[in-house]
């Protein structure tokens, strides 16, 4: 992965010797900084995988994001470090004191307490964006998808991370990723999937559009 394949807003940087990506901002959950930039741990980010990766996420910096599962914030700050506007989605309450923290440094970062498979209670507040970022640890993570198309402009990009233990403990997660795909390409053209290891073990990410 070339330097002209990542977003304006993220780089590669070394951090005691080591090369890794990061964005600008203020730390979030003790990593380490060098000049104002902070590294974006992989293996803490479903999104900064498939960056490290090499999948081709169609992001280019400044987009409208809605994040779905955004937890305590660790991937939704960088992301609000590059990107425009991030509709923060999170259902918990306890995470979601982590995530306000994080905002309140971040005025492109907005924080709602909400469900993500219940998109219409959020969809007065959120405007079409150009990206999805979803990393939401439930069953049913395509149909999530697919009920927050609405919010996708035409040429905007889903960028899916699949927990198969999510979906089925029991099955093996190659056949949870071909039924999750299956389901997606109801409303959307898969671009890309990929596996996220060695990051994130029985995950696998994904690039779609809506059709």
């Amino acid at each position: 992965m070339t330097m002209r394949d990542l977003p304006t807003g993220v780089e590669r940087r070394d951090f005691d010797g080591e090369t890794a990506l990061a964005t600008a901002g203020e730390p979030v959950y003790g990593e380490p900084t060098d000049e104002g930039w902070r590294r974006w741990d992989p293996h803490r980010s479903k999104l900064g995988a498939m960056l490290a990766s090499g999948m081709d996420t169609g992001l280019d910096g400044g987009e409208t994001v809605l994040y779905l599962g955004a937890a305590a914030g660790t991937t939704a700050s960088h992301v609000a470090d590059f990107a425009g506007p991030t509709y923060a989605v999170e259902f918990a309450a306890r995470p979601m004191r982590d995530l306000v923290t994080v905002a309140e440094g971040r005025p492109r970062l907005f924080p709602l307490l909400k469900d993500a498979r219940k998109p219409e209670t959020y969809a007065h507040v959120v405007e079409p964006v150009d990206a999805i970022v979803q990393d939401v640890a439930t069953r049913g993570q395509a149909d999530v998808a697919l009920a927050n198309r609405e919010f996708l402009r035409a040429n905007g990009r889903l960028l899916l991370a699949v927990k198969a233990r999510s979906e089925d403990v029991t099955d093996e997660p190659a056949a949870v990723f071909d039924d999750a795909l299956a389901t997606l390409r109801d409303g959307y053209d898969v671009l890309e999937h990929e596996r996220l290891e060695p990051y994130h073990a029985d995950h696998l990410g994904v690039v779609a559009r809506p059709r």
